[in-house]
This record gives structure tokens, C-alpha cells and sequence, in this order.
């Protein structure tokens, strides 16, 4: 039988979830929610049986499933209510930000023992898998640590805009955004790290997100992950991960075109799909029907979520 699901926040990720989930057989949409009543429009038209709920609240009661597409500000409240209730819980990152709020919500998540996990895109994908199973079997040689690059000429991107809380410092910005993903997919190689310097620039109005982000983080014996971040002049958009190996390298670009190195070009290693954001939103979904089922799952935890979170926030504070 196909999960009962709710979809509360409509903004561009939740209506492209409402989308991926009414065309895969695993998930029923039965409620959708947002206080804006054209994004509940929107979002209605790839799932035209949901009910639009007057409430979060009555969204979380319709189903067994929610997820959570909405700011970060209000989304332990709701997780928390969900969790309260016996539902499932599928969170968009970042997992928030306020790091002892988010510590108190995986506690209670955990307490509460029903399914969660959080939706950094790359989990389930081929480029996480491939560079995971070029590490384990030596391709790579000994991991000698990443470079994540992210540069746009602004912020938020055209298709972001609708999404205004995402230009302001108390929630927004590449770092969460974006950066997150890569600092996800870095740990899942490289294993734990940590912040040992960290410069993030701002704009001179204080309530924007930040423009410029340099910073080092390290594994515990050593092994660097470098970020170069910013925001400003004509360019195309860029977002590379590159996982360094002493035999050779990976590079994930675009968070899907995954490439290798033995010194010289990179060349890509697979076709890419014909609509990539298709192919990780299934795989994603396929992945949470095995964490819905509690089998082994690629999909990110609440707690990796958490240590992401712990430092995109002390990159952006500053450090060192």
C-alpha cells in the first residue's frame, strides 16, 4: 500500500516533492499545506486529490507521513507534533538553525522512535554511491581530502526567488544551501569533521546572508576539506565537489556530473540523465519507503544532519 503523505511548505522544493511523489506508486498525497493560498494553488495542480488543509496541524493529522519543505524557523515544531502523533517524519535541510534547538529535536525524533531522515539530494544518487565505491575498493588510493568550490552571480539564484527568507542572515544563504550538501557528501567519504578556521563575509545591511565564505575544515588526523564560496559578477553558476585521492580524483559538479582524474582532464565516468532532478527525487523516495519500512537506507539521519548543521553554523560565526 502507498503511504499517506502530507506536504506542508509549498515554495519550489515542496511543490517539486508534491510533484515526484504523486508519480511514484509508494505515496498517496492526501494533504498539502502553506499559508500562501497561490503556492497551495500551485502546488494542488500535480495533485489535484490532496486536500489543502486550513491548518499544518490538520495536514499532520491526515496522514502517516509528513514532510517538510517549510523555513527552517518553523520546522521543529512541527517535526516534533508529527513525531508526537506516531507519523513519519521527512525534513529539507538545513535540519535548522539554532544548533541546541536541533539538538533537542533529534532527541525527541529518537525518543519518539518513528522514521526520519533528512533530504540532502545526493543520499541516494549515483555519484554518491560511485565515489563510495571507488573509495572502499582503492581506485582512489588513500583519500587525501576534498575541495568544495561555489560560486553564483547572485543570491538567491532566479529560480530561488520566490523564497525571500532565503537572502536574509537568520536563515538563509549558500552555506545552508548549498555548501551543507557538500560538507554531507565530504563526511560520508572522509568521515568526521571539524572547523578549524572559517571567514564568512557579509553585506554592509546586516540582515542579508552572508557573500563570501573561505574556510578548513579537517578529519581527525588531518586530512583537509577546503571551501571557496562566493556570490557576486557575471558568471555561470558553479557547484563542484572534488573528493582527492593520491591514485585519482573525483569531481562532482552540478551535485550529479560525476568525473575522475588520474592527473590529467577530468572525464566523466556516466551518461548523464536526460532529467537529473527526476532521477534523484526517485531515488530519494525509493530510499524512504526502506527507511519508512526501518530497513537500511542511504538517506541522511537526523543526527548527520545535526553534525552538518553544527558546522555550516560555526563557518558562518566565524572562526580563527
Amino acid at each position: 500500500m502507498s503511504m499517506k503523505t502530507a506536504v506542508i511548505g509549498l515554495g519550489i522544493m515542496g511543490r517539486r516533492m508534491v510533484e515526484h511523489m504523486a508519480a511514484h506508486p509508494g505515496f498517496s498525497l492526501v494533504a498539502i499545506w502553506d499559508p500562501d493560498a497561490e503556492a497551495c494553488r500551485l502546488a494542488q495542480a500535480f495533485a489535484p486529490h490532496a486536500q489543502v488543509t486550513d491548518t499544518a496541524e490538520a495536514a499532520i493529522a491526515a496522514c502517516d507521513l509528513v514532510y517538510l519543505a517549510c523555513p527552517p524557523a518553523p520546522r521543529k515544531s512541527y517535526a516534533m507534533a508529527a513525531a508526537d502523533a506516531g507519523k513519519s517524519v521527512f525534513l529539507e535541510k538545513p535540519l535548522g538553525v539554532d544548533v541546541q534547538e536541533s539538538k533537542a529535536l533529534v532527541a525527541h525524533l529518537e525518543a519518539c522512535g518513528v522514521p526520519a531522515a533528512v533530504n540532502f539530494t545526493q543520499a541516494a544518487g549515483a555519484a554518491l554511491k560511485g565515489v563510495q565505491e571507488a573509495a572502499r575498493s582503492g581506485t582512489l588510493g588513500e583519500i587525501m581530502g576534498a575541495d568544495i568550490i561555489v560560486t553564483y552571480p547572485a543570491w538567491p539564484r532566479a529560480w530561488q526567488q520566490a523564497a525571500d527568507w532565503l537572502r536574509f542572515r537568520s536563515e538563509g544563504g549558500m552555506t545552508r544551501e548549498v555548501i551543507s550538501h557538500f560538507l554531507f557528501f565530504s563526511q560520508r567519504i572522509l568521515g568526521p569533521l571539524s572547523v578549524t578556521w572559517a571567514r564568512p563575509s557579509y553585506p554592509s545591511d546586516n540582515r542579508l546572508c552572508e557573500i563570501h565564505m573561505l574556510a578548513r575544515l579537517e578529519t581527525p588526523d588531518g586530512r583537509p576539506v577546503s571551501v571557496l564560496a562566493s556570490v557576486g559578477g557575471a558568471q555561470p553558476d558553479r557547484q563542484e565537489l572534488t573528493i582527492k585521492g593520491s591514485s585519482a580524483s573525483r569531481r562532482i559538479s552540478e551535485f550529479y556530473i560525476d568525473a575522475a582524474s588520474d592527473g590529467g582532464p577530468f572525464a566523466e565516468v556516466a551518461e548523464r540523465p536526460s532529467d537529473p532532478r527526476a532521477v534523484s527525487l526517485q531515488a530519494q523516495l525509493d530510499d524512504l519507503l526502506l527507511c519508512l519500512d526501518k530497513k537500511p537506507h542511504r538517506l541522511a539521519t537526523p543526527q548527520e544532519a545535526l553534525e552538518v548543521q553544527i558546522l555550516v553554523e560555526q563557518m558562518l560565526a566565524g572562526k580563527g
